[in-house]
């Protein structure tokens, strides 16, 4: 049965949320945005039709407040939510809460978020079909005996993983026999800590592993697609930084077997809207499951970029009910994409954490740049969310005339008052392993030196710098005698605090 959307809550904030409500803009439907204390003149607060403050800045009274989003999106007669990414993207209680309030959750049913909730539960219901698996331990590992026995299966180096979480936390990599009892202990105690369950498995670990990931859709009509890869190998602290579509080493035999897979993985718990399954690839290019995100991704724009499908559209369409627009036979790869995550981080510093205000704010533009963004000059970088700014996406003929548009693209984007990664990915960009295409996740250990980082002088700086010297110049042009260093003219310039 099709049901017609008329009004959407975007359970979200910055650039996702601004992303979705001009997709809503298109199809004419009406958009609600949320926001926090923090956020009161953020982009996506103006640009919704309504909007609605939560709470105070921290998510945990705002964004993550559950019943006051409920709340909300029934006050103001809204037919469904949608989550984003992030938040309560991948959260089953809230998926449930929004159907017992008849409320359509615009992604997977509570159920499947549930099975792919857990790695373990998601290993478990993929293993049917056969797909390629990490070796490893089958379930939870609770004992350093048990520990002990996979190891001896599949020798060192092993990686200790919490089943309930991500972004590197409650793993530990174990070279070694008599590292493996402490590793496994800090393990779960990081896992319990983080994530509130202290369940963790051992996989053999690949020494040199490429993140490749699979875009899928599902609709309510069983029908289940893949819309090509994702090579996801450049990271830090296992955080994605750069991604790109497709991936330059996966063959056409290798991606629809990896894309069947992905197929299979969607279907084992029922997947219906959008989702993506995570692969691990060794250096021989066998490819193993991973884990299934089970909502849209940061990274959705350059699978956007060669399908030509807009993905938050294909959401609301499978969420009233309609089929996928789309079949697999369909669909081919147009040109190369690649995104860079604009993260308020210093990446001559240990990628350490920049806030501050946006002193200045300058997107790039031209032929094939996307600039995914919630924020404006002026705006504050604060501590209370992800240090993700914004993403800069750029589509070309063929990978190398990407990668010379995404150098273009940084050099134009001028943002100040924070310190960002463009300076790193541009370093990327412009190194042998990536534009060979030979490199993995261990890149950062591998060739990153972030000295090497060049220290560019803000634009603002050099404007004020030639003004003072364009006005030193014609004083010293009217006076008889040489300036006198008073004070009085240089008082700004070494008074100044540089961003």
């Amino acid at each position: 049965m099709k049901n017609s959307i008329r009004k959407i809550l975007i359970a979200n904030r910055g650039e996702i949320a601004l992303r979705i409500i001009r997709t809503l803009k298109e199809m004419k439907i009406i958009s609600v945005a949320v926001y926090s204390e923090a956020d009161r003149t953020s982009p996506h607060v103006l640009a919704a039709d309504e909007a609605y403050l939560l709470g105070p800045a921290p998510s945990r009274q705002s964004y993550l407040v559950m019943d006051k989003i409920i709340s909300v999106a029934l006050s103001c007669g809204a037919d469904a939510i949608h989550p984003g990414y992030g938040f309560l993207s991948e959260n089953s209680v809230f998926a449930e809460l929004c159907v017992k309030n008849n409320l359509i959750f615009i992604g997977p049913s509570a159920q499947a978020i549930s099975a792919m909730g857990s790695k373990l539960a998601a290993k478990e219901a993929v293993s049917k079909y056969n797909i390629p698996m990490v070796p490893g331990s089958d379930g939870a590992i609770s004992t350093i005996e048990e520990a002990r026995k996979v190891t001896q299966s599949t020798g060192f180096p092993v990686l200790i993983k919490a089943s309930a979480g991500g972004g590197g936390k409650g793993m530990r990599i174990v070279w070694k026999e008599d590292e493996l009892e402490e590793q496994l202990k800090r393990a779960s105690s990081e896992a319990a800590s983080s994530f509130g369950d202290g369940s963790v498995f051992i996989e053999k670990y690949i020494t040199s592993p490429r993140h490749i990931e699979i875009q899928v859709m599902g609709d309510h009509h069983g029908n289940v697609i893949y819309l090509f890869e994702r090579e996801c190998s450049i990271q830090r602290r296992y955080q994605k930084v750069i991604e790109e579509a497709p991936s330059c080493i996966i063959t056409p035999e290798i991606r629809k077997k990896m894309g069947e897979a992905a197929v299979l993985s969607a279907k084992s718990c029922g997947y219906t809207n959008a989702g993506t399954v995570e692969f691990i690839m060794d250096e021989q290019h066998n490819f193993y499951f991973l884990e299934m995100n089970t909502r849209l991704q940061v990274e959705h724009p350059v699978t956007e970029c060669i399908t030509g499908l807009d993905l938050v559209r294909e959401q609301i369409r499978i969420a009233e009910g309609h089929p996928l627009s789309v079949k697999q036979e369909d669909l081919t790869i147009h040109g190369h994409a690649i995104e860079l995550r604009v993260c308020a981080e210093d990446p001559a510093n240990n990628f350490l954490p920049s806030t501050g205000v946006l002193n200045r704010y300058k997107r790039p533009a031209g032929p094939g740049i996307r600039v995914d963004d919630g924020i404006e000059e002026g705006s504050e970088v604060s501590i209370y969310y992800d240090a993700m700014i914004a993403k800069l996406i750029v589509h070309a003929s063929d990978r190398t005339q990407a990668i010379e548009r995404m150098l273009r693209a940084i050099s134009e984007y001028e943002i100040t008052g924070v310190a960002t990664t463009l300076p790193f990915g541009e370093y990327v960009l412009k190194h042998e392993a990536f534009v060979s295409g030979n490199f993995d996740t261990h890149f950062i250990q591998k060739h990153y030196q972030q000295e090497h980082l060049k220290k560019t002088v803000p634009s603002e700086i050099v404007e004020l710098a030639a003004a003072l010297s364009g006005h030193l110049y014609h004083k010293k042009e009217q006076a008889a005698e040489p300036i006198q260093e008073t004070g009085e003219e240089l008082s700004a310039w070494r008074n100044r605090r540089w961003e």
